[in-house]
């Protein structure tokens, strides 16, 4: 019975209407708040930055009121310049907000490197598929006069033999030099074989 005195009461209901009008100030306030700080209803079309060099594509970001994050630097590719913006994220064309950040991926200056392995002694098909997966390509291939056939002897480049160890840049040519086949036991040598009883 005194709890509903007190509901009916002049105290309590002006507190409940000053509690109201707190929270509806509370949430218009905050609505006021995330409509300023998350931009909202902002557009700005992201730029396309593919092909174009670091400096260029932070110049052009920065006039639309946007940042460039470097995420990464890929192999080289020669389809695309040197220190060129291969990847964007956001795509070229999205629509972001002030302030947002891009994030690109960039072109190597040039091939890398990598270590020959040893290759003496393998047959060219062994060896052809190593180069390859290294990212080298076949270059010119001669014989030598050598018993087995189509074994490797050599691996050159330029004109310079390469040993396991060797760097040599990525996509370069790399030349072999195979065994022909054609040195074996003449046919005396089979005729003295020993017989086996």
């Amino acid at each position: 019975m005194k709890l509903i005195q007190f509901i009916k009461s002049k105290s309590f209901l002006t507190s409940l209407i000053i509690a109201l009008i707190i929270v509806v100030i509370g949430v218009v306030g905050l609505l006021k708040w995330l409509s300023i700080t998350t931009n909202h209803g902002q557009q700005i079309e992201v730029p396309k930055l593919v092909n174009l060099d670091a400096f260029q594509a932070e110049s052009l970001l920065e006039q639309n009121d946007l940042r460039m994050v470097v995420l990464d630097t890929l192999d080289y590719d020669k389809n695309y310049a040197p220190l060129a913006i291969v990847e964007q994220d956001p795509a070229y064309g999205t629509y972001v907000k002030e302030n947002r950040k891009i994030y690109v991926k960039i072109n190597a200056a040039g091939f890398g490197k990598v270590i020959m392995p040893n290759l003496d002694e393998l047959t060219f098909r062994q060896a052809s598929s190593t180069i390859k997966s290294l990212g080298l390509k076949e270059g010119t291939i001669s014989y030598s006069p050598f018993i087995g056939k189509d074994v490797v002897l050599e691996v050159r480049q330029n004109g310079r033999r390469l040993k396991k160890g060797d760097a040599v840049v990525k996509d370069s040519r790399i030349d072999f030099v195979l065994g022909d086949g054609q040195v074996g036991l003449s046919e005396e040598e089979l005729d003295v074989a020993p017989d086996i009883d």
